[in-house]
């Protein structure tokens, strides 16, 4: 049995269930019909939270990484700074010209590098867990992995 239901809705809205009814050829009681249960459905705000505790869980998952790959990112940089003020001995004037030089070049080589592999989408903290890994099963070889 159905009965009769006149209603007023926004302009914008029955021009958007016109469009659909052309598109999906259905008629525009059915569209409204099927909206009106989607809303009244006991389900719906279920799904409408395990659809945000979805997205939430992603997102905390995200925040995580990032705070991870953040907190190696600066332990990686305050542990070379130290290395590198430790074993770093002090040039004598007449070696500095050379010295600079080669400091150039090798930093232009790790920005192609970087560049490369950041073209490519590999990521250096993506491969630390392998390598932590590697270290744990008591693989202490430095040697590429290839020459072992």
């Amino acid at each position: 049995m159905r009965d009769r239901l006149n209603l007023t809705l926004p302009v914008e809205m029955i021009t958007r269930i016109n469009e659909l009814s052309e598109r999906k050829k259905i008629p525009r009681s059915a569209i409204v019909e099927a909206a009106v249960a989607s809303f009244l459905s006991p389900d719906a705000a279920d799904r409408r939270e395990a659809a945000f505790t979805r997205r939430m869980d992603r997102l905390s998952r995200q925040a995580q990484r990032l705070e991870r790959d953040l907190g190696v990112t600066a332990e990686t940089l305050a542990l070379f700074v130290r290395f590198w003020l430790t074993i770093t001995p002090p040039l004598p004037g007449d070696a500095q010209a050379a010295a600079q030089i080669k400091g150039r070049e090798r930093f232009e080589g790790f920005i192609e590098t970087l560049g490369k592999r950041l073209q490519k989408g590999q990521s250096f903290l993506r491969e630390i867990p392998d390598d932590v890994a590697g270290r744990v099963r008591g693989d202490d070889d430095d040697s590429p992995p290839e020459d072992r």
